[in-house]
């Protein structure tokens, strides 16, 4: 069965259709990471991405149900040079093809990755239509519907990936939890849930729409704020919740959290040309000179200027390009990051930024402890 991808500008790729048949609209991005197939396709920050692997080879180790991100498949389609439909691995239990087709997802191989990534990087991020069928299809049709879609710029994702109802994130990990969460839920990754329950943390998942006032009904010690898809400031509604949670309880953000935090302290954002997407972009470290190798997934940044009156100072700096990569400001106990620390897949350099959380919180339970011993 053919297979092609569409850009809006007129250029067409032809290859072989490896996944589901059928025809997918989504924004042609590409990611660098070498391995972690499984993850970027469920992360649900690429909802609506057409996501191209530049490593030529993909597929090799198979699928298995411990790596998923989240509940299904996110990306809109999947490219590849090479799909590998031999997988050898012990903890395989399908290939990619099979894995795509049970969640209808379309898949082409046999495409020029390389050339593909050079045009997103010259001509930056494109709208694309992606399409798989065994009969002739009009090139001419398929360039007109990726003119058509809307596009990502000023579209709420979050509410095609937010969970429908709260619930407590089940945790295999044994051992006391000493700290209560509420994580509002963006297009949360299960890894963000599992170190915060491995760090002692009884984690409640809560919509994105969950007003202030029901998430500080639960007592949280903490308040995390998780990634996502899409462009934060069409999501004016969580926006405005965050404005009521700075300062009630400690805050840390990850990816479009960060990107939400920071437009509740009065900064803007804007679309990167192609983005960042991969496992091997270097982050400095504003504090200690640190430079981190970090997992990214974003289209959308936030202008450092926009900030400087906020109170928040900026914590980390991306190597390439010199944007905006963290937030901290401690007198309101807050910080984020727009890279992922959970990484799946990824360097695990910036795990520390839990463990910061959990100190914020500690801080934050001894200092009200104190404070009600001085009243009694």
């Amino acid at each position: 069965m053919k297979g092609y991808i569409a850009l809006e500008d007129g250029t067409v790729f032809e290859g072989e259709s490896f996944g589901a048949a059928g025809e997918a609209v989504g924004e042609v991005v590409f990611n660098t990471s070498l391995s972690g197939y499984q993850e970027v396709l469920t992360d649900p920050s690429y909802s609506s991405q057409i996501v191209t692997m530049t490593n030529p080879l993909i597929g090799n180790y198979g699928i298995n149900e411990d790596d998923i991100e989240s509940s299904k498949i996110q990306v809109s389609g999947f490219v590849v040079k090479e799909a590998c439909s031999y997988p050898s691995n012990f903890t395989s239990q399908k290939s990619l093809s099979e894995y795509l087709r049970e969640n209808n997802v379309i898949g082409i191989e046999d495409i020029d990755t390389r050339a593909l990534t050079r045009h997103i990087r010259e001509k930056g991020a494109l709208k694309a239509v992606i399409c798989s069928c065994d009969s002739e299809i009009s090139k001419e049709k398929l360039v007109e519907k990726a003119k058509a879609w809307k596009g990502l710029k000023g579209t709420d994702l979050v509410k095609e990936v937010t969970c429908s109802k709260a619930y407590s994130w089940d945790s295999t990990e044994v051992g006391e939890k000493k700290y209560s969460v509420v994580a509002l839920d963006f297009g949360v990754k299960y890894n963000i849930l599992r170190i915060l329950s491995k760090l002692g943390c009884q984690v409640k998942v809560v919509p994105a729409h969950t007003s202030a006032e029901e998430i500080l009904s639960y007592n949280p010690d903490g308040i995390f704020l998780s990634n996502g898809p899409g462009d934060p400031s069409a999501v004016t509604y969580a926006i405005d919740t965050i404005k009521e949670l700075i300062g009630k309880r400690p805050l840390f953000g990850i990816c479009l959290g960060h990107q939400l935090l920071s437009l509740a302290l009065g900064g803007t954002t804007y679309k990167l040309k192609f983005g960042h997407r991969g496992s091997n972009h270097p982050v400095k470290n504003n504090g200690n000179g640190v430079v981190e190798i970090t997992s990214q997934n974003h289209g959308f940044c936030v202008d450092t200027q926009s900030l400087s009156s906020s109170g928040a100072t900026l914590s980390h700096t991306n190597l390439n390009d010199q944007t905006c990569e963290g937030l901290t400001w401690p007198q309101k106990k807050l910080f984020s990051v727009q890279y992922h620390p959970e990484a799946s897949p990824g360097p695990h350099d910036s795990g520390y930024l839990f463990e910061d959380f959990i100190t914020m919180m500690e801080e934050q339970k001894h200092a009200e402890t104190k404070q009600k011993q001085v009243q009694h």
